[in-house]
């Protein structure tokens, strides 16, 4: 029966990446948006740093527009993808770990039938349970993967013009393992995991003079135009729906004045 169960496990895993991939690799009209959007960060030649990678579609916008990408990426199932699609690409470099406020190693809660929530938050699943939008989320296997910092991502392979991180509900503990500010920056929220986002803006605020704007879910536009304070975009959170779900903030490094 375990062996079954592991086969199904893995049947589900491979269902659900052949989904992502269509999904976030097919659609032309996003990829315009995206690239509109990472536009504003990156330039030929620049380095971006690409924090839960799952199938490489940023990776892919990150290429387009010339940046040369660090891509983490710890579930074995997708980082097998991003290694087929981008294997290839000397300008990728592919860090088959986790990411977050020390080195070492960390279990993931591995979703075999929706891996792009995967997580190493347990507090992020316990979050989900009983949750709107969230009715029929399993996070069925776990897996010990080593785990890096952006700090040591930095040593190795230098100081990134832009860095996404989107690690469901890990963000802070990835932004734990920074100690310098970078140019700009996003980090997914979710509104089952608001707390997760008012730390990671505290953590940034203590960085350097950063200001904020957001993108909601998949929508790859920026809402505000005028980026904001911590303070101002954390009350933002602070009164988003429910249905909302998720979104991306995005923090750019201001001049001191």
């Amino acid at each position: 029966m375990a062996s079954l169960s592991g086969l199904s496990s893995a049947l589900r895993e491979g269902v659900a990446l052949a989904r992502s991939v269509r999904v976030y690799h097919g659609d032309r009209a996003r990829h315009r948006r995206m690239d509109e959007l990472y536009a504003r960060f990156l330039r030929p030649g620049a380095l971006a740093f690409d924090i839960g990678s799952h199938v490489g579609d940023r990776i892919s916008s990150f290429r387009r527009l010339g940046a040369r990408v660090v891509a983490a990426e710890p579930q074995p199932g997708p980082a097998r993808v991003i290694g087929l699609i981008h294997g290839r690409d000397a300008d990728v470099t592919l860090v088959r770990k986790a990411v977050g406020a020390s080195e070492g190693e960390i279990t993931l809660k591995l979703n075999s039938a929706n891996p792009t929530v995967s997580t190493a938050s347990d507090a992020f699943v316990a979050a989900a349970q009983g949750a709107g939008g969230w009715e029929g989320q399993v996070w069925d296997r776990e897996v010990t993967v080593p785990m890096t910092t952006l700090d040591r991502l930095i040593a190795e392979h230098g100081v990134p013009d832009f860095v996404k991180v989107d690690v469901e509900g890990f963000e802070d503990s990835v932004l734990e393992g920074l100690t310098q500010p970078v140019a700009a920056l996003s980090f997914e929220f979710t509104t089952i995991s608001r707390d997760v986002a008012h730390r990671c803006l505290q953590r940034l605020a203590a960085l350097g003079p950063y200001r904020f704007d957001v993108a909601m879910g998949e929508t790859q536009r920026l809402v505000l135009g005028t980026p904001v304070d911590a303070a101002t975009m954390g009350a933002l959170i602070d009164r988003l729906p429910h249905a909302c779900n998720s979104g991306d903030v995005y923090a750019v490094l201001t001049p001191a004045s």
